[in-house]
């Protein structure tokens, strides 16, 4: 399967020298609560798409799942008001078509969609032949394929202007966000796409309001090209996601605090001292793919060894004593001791891996030489 090769049009409202913020309540609650939201980003300035989620995925019945079709009159009125470009989740081929119906610009598909291939698939059927740009967010669980399948199911079905958006991921483990970001996913789908635009929802990673900026700058200092943030004009009675949203008037003093980098310098002695550096970082990581293909081939014969003398692969204590002694390498010279056990956990899974390839090919009489 071919990834990174979508035919994609650049979306027209992504600005070129700033980034894109889209903004408005989690829910359309009532019209007058919709168009004082707009009223007050359009006076706050900077937003370029106002949103409102008019359909609801709750994970329980019986809770406000949004108002449904008559939002989307509402927001028709924000459009004519205000001037914004309108944007709206949607779940299914009905919402897809009443979206159009009554001429939302911009549609985006939500993390509990992309993770069903059925879903987006029924989505992309519908939008089949409309001229309209489309997001997506990433699935709930961190499943890259899941991702880029949504994307691709789209492009497929004629939809050249997409963009992905970043709104982190859910987790059992205890974090201090809504939705665990794990940055190297996004990250992932933007080498090997690298024309998608990738946008990012702080709002739903960080869960509550305090760690919007924090989240908001590391999505920016990753070259994220733009930033979704909720807004309502009364957050604590908001009757979806209050914690995560602050009011219009907020909104400017939050993206005045953050700091934009451009992805690249000039061509000045900054910039040239940046490619020295890369150099090094290019050299360095050369000498790291040597001693780790040594290494591979060091644990390889080791599997060998093992495998003659019937021994077991893992080895318990020999195994906690490279830990330990990593570890207080590490410590030694500066480096972080999550970072260092997070490299030998992997460095280490594959050595096993290695070794069960060596035991399996024996067992068919062959070696990994000859495989």
């Amino acid at each position: 399967m071919t990834i990174g090769k979508l035919k994609l049009d650049y979306p027209e409202w992504m600005p070129q020298d700033r980034p894109l913020l889209i903004s408005g309540p989690c829910s359309a609650e009532t019209e007058e609560q919709v168009l004082a939201t707009a009223h007050g980003l359009k006076k706050a300035g900077n937003v370029d798409i106002f949103r409102a989620g008019i359909w609801k995925p709750r994970t329980r019945p019986n809770t406000f799942a949004g108002v449904g079709v008559v939002g989307l009159k509402w927001l028709q009125r924000v459009k004519k008001e205000t001037g914004f470009l309108t944007a709206v989740e949607i779940a299914n081929a009905n919402h897809a078509y009443e979206a159009l119906k009554h001429g939302i610009d911009v549609l985006w598909i939500g993390a509990r969609t992309t993770v069903s291939p059925f879903a987006v698939q029924e989505i992309a059927d519908a939008l089949k032949g409309a001229d309209i740009p489309v997001m997506v967010k990433n699935p709930i669980n961190p499943d890259l394929q899941l991702w880029i399948g949504a994307l691709e199911r789209l492009n497929q079905a004629g939809i050249t202007r997409l963009a992905a958006i970043h709104r982190g991921f859910s987790t059992t483990v205890t974090v201090p966000y809504r939705n665990q970001p794990k940055w190297r996913i996004p990250i992932e789908l933007k080498r090997l796409i690298p024309e998608i635009p990738l946008i990012c929802d702080p709002s739903h990673i960080a869960g509550k309001r305090e760690l919007l900026e924090p989240v908001s700058q590391k999505a920016l200092d990753l070259a994220m090209q733009g930033l979704m943030i909720e807004t309502h004009p009364d957050p604590a009675n908001a009757l979806s996601d209050s914690a995560q949203q602050i009011t219009p008037a907020e909104l400017p003093k939050l993206i005045g605090s953050l700091t934009y980098r451009k992805p690249s310098g000039d061509s000045s002695a900054k910039a040239n001292m940046l490619e020295v550096l890369r150099g090094e970082i290019d050299n360095l990581d050369q000498q790291l793919l040597e001693v780790l293909a040594r290494r591979c081939q060091i644990s390889t014969r080791i599997g060998e060894y093992k495998n003659n003398n019937n021994m077991t692969i893992f080895q318990v204590r020999r195994w906690e004593k490279v830990m330990e002694n990593r570890i207080d390498d590490a410590t030694g010279m500066g480096l972080s001791d999550k970072f260092v056990n997070e490299i030998f956990q992997a460095i280490h899974h594959h050595s096993i891996e290695l070794q069960e390839k060596v035991m399996n090919l024996a067992k068919d009489g062959k070696s990994i030489t000859s495989d």
